[in-house]
């Protein structure tokens, strides 16, 4: 039951940070779940390194939601640039 709450939560937050970000119109519900998880996994780390906040891969807060939603656009934000550096 906790990965299907994972992959819910997980796509809600790529949505929204593919919205910040400029890319909703280019991702699909599989990327923005994908976007989602991973940056649940960056924003524990950056949270946990920095903050001693955790993600929401390990217990739900409202604080790992911030911090997984952080995690999804700093990893939105990387792929902007590679995708910039290809295309030039």
């Amino acid at each position: 039951m906790g990965w299907i709450i994972a992959i819910i939560v997980g796509g809600i937050i790529g949505w929204l940070a593919s919205m910040v970000m400029g890319r909703d119109a280019s991702m699909g519900i599989f990327w923005n779940i994908v976007v989602g998880l991973i940056g649940a996994l960056i924003g524990g780390w950056v949270g946990t390194t920095l903050f001693g906040i955790g993600s929401t891969l390990t217990s739900f807060s409202i604080p790992g939601l911030l911090m997984s939603f952080v995690g999804a656009v700093i990893l939105l934000a990387i792929a902007n640039l590679i995708q910039r550096k290809r295309i030039r």
